[in-house]
């Protein structure tokens, strides 16, 4: 059980070390008590009175005062004549302004007004006492509200002044509360006062700051340094504010307000965002991983090479529409989703947006890849409440054909069954995917009002020049009839039939789609004895190893230690197992027909291996195998 310290008073006491996960410390007095190096991970901090307790509080002023009088009796030690007046006073009143900041920080404004003010009469009594000219003495008082001016301004954040704000916090937190080397992961310390606290190299991941007393807190080595950032997690208030290349990884803005803020290039990794408003905010290459974005809003933000991950959480965003780029000059267009400008996402189309983003950007990751250095302009079709798979196969080749600029190219296919179909399309940066997503639709709505004889008429003759429309067709169709999720496909409407290859991958099951060879034709590898397959890759190898070159023979040795992974690999199903086989094999024959087609059908099974090799263990014989191996085939099938 959690230990209950909550409303008592531990003034003085030694947690330090400790293991105090859970405790509850809420509305304790915590004045100069010992947390160094404890354990403190989703502690309850709430309304806690941290800081100096009142002995250590006189002993700082008594201290400071009897430091800045000597200062000002001594201020002309050591220096020449000519000199002192000036470069005394400048010195002094920085090291003064030091003692008055100190003296604000643990008694306030009173007490260092009081100080002021006995520090001039002390010194001005001794100096006319000793019969010093009075012009000592006014060079005495100038010091002194000199030092006074400069610790104004050091604590109010001026940054020209910041050596002095740093002395002071430090000097005022010697013996204070202390957290140094502390785990605070999850504390939170709501509405607490922290003046003069020691949080120096202690973890604060998403630690709750809200409304919290921070300004004179030793803060030293963590992201509270930076002003702006206090502000911000007390606060929770960002509204337009810049926050560009911060690392703030850790930071708790659960709630917050971020509207229109800037985070261009900033490390939000393992952020508490949940709930938060982030409402036309830059996410432009911000750093995401394993941040928590659950439940915020995200309409109008703007995502550009953002670095998310499979552990970034993205649940119950609300979204109504997002912007993949930022407008500049030569791009005006920010590339926004839903393409069509005029349309917002349904609930759960946002997530279903992002899942294969997810995954495809954690696949880079594990071939050593910056995610944010792969840019891709998609032309994104939603299909709500079923859909009709031959209309929306003629729309598209209708669309690709009326727009040959556009370089249309199918990318992905994602299904759940006749609730949701998204057609993914790559289209040329260049294009107006607003213009082609309302086009799209037009059509589609057209043909699928037609008779079914006469739709299928139409697609017949469509077929006759272009068979790939029927495979297109089915494509729908499986992902339909499959009631899956996932569906990935390569097809390019720029490609000649007899070069055209493709693969598509539906939640694991995945098959080849080569020239007109229907999507579901060989999909379903239920029952496919793995044996079989093997012998014919084998088969198939044994030919490459005859081959005369010498890099056929190597090609030849790396896919056998590429199958012999494969079938060893318990993490792998049989349908998985059979289909990574094929793609072997198709490795094979590309190796032996250098031709264009085969490269092409070499490119899609690299695709299809490192897509199987995404979804397993990172531990795994096939994953090892494939990072080891696929680099090197694809340099001697000259991939790359």
């Amino acid at each position: 059980m959690p230990q209950d310290f909550s409303g008592q008073n531990l003034r003085g006491y030694s947690f330090k070390g400790q293991d105090l996960t859970g405790a509850n410390f809420s509305r304790a007095d915590i004045r100069g008590t010992n947390f160094t190096h404890a354990i403190l991970k989703d502690a309850n901090f709430s309304h806690v009175l941290a800081g100096l307790q009142s002995y250590r509080i006189a002993g700082l002023l008594v201290i400071s005062l009897v430091f800045s009088v000597v200062l000002i009796l001594n201020i002309k030690a050591g220096l020449q004549p000519r000199l002192w007046p000036l470069i005394g006073a400048i010195n002094g009143a920085v090291a003064v302004a030091a003692a008055i900041a100190t003296s604000v920080i643990v008694a306030g404004s009173a007490a260092a007004i009081l100080h002021i003010v006995v520090a001039v009469l002390v010194g001005t009594f001794i100096l006319v006492a000793n019969s010093e000219p009075w012009w000592t003495v006014w060079t005495a008082w100038a010091v002194i509200f000199l030092s006074a001016y400069v610790s104004w301004r050091a604590l109010g954040g001026a940054q020209q002044y910041g050596l002095v704000r740093k002395v002071a916090v430090t000097i005022a937190a010697i013996g204070g509360t202390r957290f140094r080397g502390a785990d605070l992961t999850n504390a939170n310390f709501t509405k607490a006062t922290l003046k003069a606290v020691q949080f120096s190299r202690a973890a604060l991941t998403r630690t709750s700051w809200f409304q919290a007393r921070l300004d004179f807190a030793d803060v030293a080595g963590t992201y509270l340094e930076a002003p702006k950032v206090r502000q911000l997690v007390v606060s929770k208030d960002g509204r337009n504010k810049n926050y560009d290349r911060l690392a703030l990884q850790g930071i708790n803005l659960q709630d917050a307000n971020l509207e229109d803020a800037s985070f261009i290039a900033t490390d939000l990794s393992e952020a508490a965002l949940q709930n938060a408003n982030l409402y036309r905010a830059k996410l432009v290459q911000t750093q995401l991983y394993h941040a928590d974005l659950t439940s915020a809003c995200l309409t109008g933000a703007y995502i550009q090479d953002w670095a998310i991950a499979t552990d970034t959480k993205l649940e119950q965003v609300e979204c109504e529409y997002i912007y993949t780029q930022l407008p500049t000059k030569d791009d005006p267009d920010p590339c926004r989703k839903p393409d069509n400008k005029s349309e917002n996402f349904k609930p759960g189309d946002f997530s279903d947006f992002m899942a294969p983003l997810i995954k495809t950007l954690d696949l880079y990751r594990q071939q050593n890849v910056d995610p944010r250095a792969v840019a891709l302009k998609t032309l994104d079709l939603y299909h709500h409440q079923g859909i009709n798979p031959g209309a929306a196969a003629v729309a598209l080749q209708q669309l690709a054909a009326n727009h040959p600029n556009a370089e249309l190219e199918v990318v992905a296919l994602e299904g759940r069954g006749q609730d949701k179909i998204r057609l993914q399309a790559k289209v040329a940066g260049h294009s107006d995917r607003s213009k082609l997503s309302a086009e799209y639709f037009a059509n589609y709505s057209e043909i699928k009002a037609l008779p079914y004889k006469d739709v299928q008429a139409l697609l017949a003759g469509i077929a006759e020049k272009d068979q790939r429309i029927r495979s297109l067709e089915n494509m729908v169709v499986t992902a339909i009839q499959s009631h899956k999720f996932y569906a990935e496909t390569y097809y390019n409407f720029g490609d000649t039939m007899s070069d055209n290859q493709g693969s598509v991958n539906i939640s694991g099951v995945q098959g080849s789609v080569s020239g007109v060879a229907a999507a579901g034709q060989n999909q379903n590898l239920t029952g496919v004895a793995i044996g079989q397959i093997s012998g014919a890759v084998t088969n198939t190898i044994s030919q490459l190893q005859q081959a005369d070159t010498p890099e056929a023979r190597q090609l030849a040795k790396l896919l056998e230690q590429l199958k012999a992974a494969i079938e060893v690999d318990v993490d792998l199903n049989s349908e998985d197992k059979a289909e990574a086989l094929e793609q072997v094999k198709v490795l094979a024959e590309a190796g032996q027909k250098p031709q264009a087609g085969m490269q092409n059908a070499a490119k899609t099974a690299i695709k299809i291996l490192k897509g199987t090799a995404a979804s397993l263990p990172s531990a795994t014989a096939l994953v090892e195998a494939c990072n080891k191996l696929l680099p090197l085939i694809t340099k001697l099938l000259v991939l790359c």
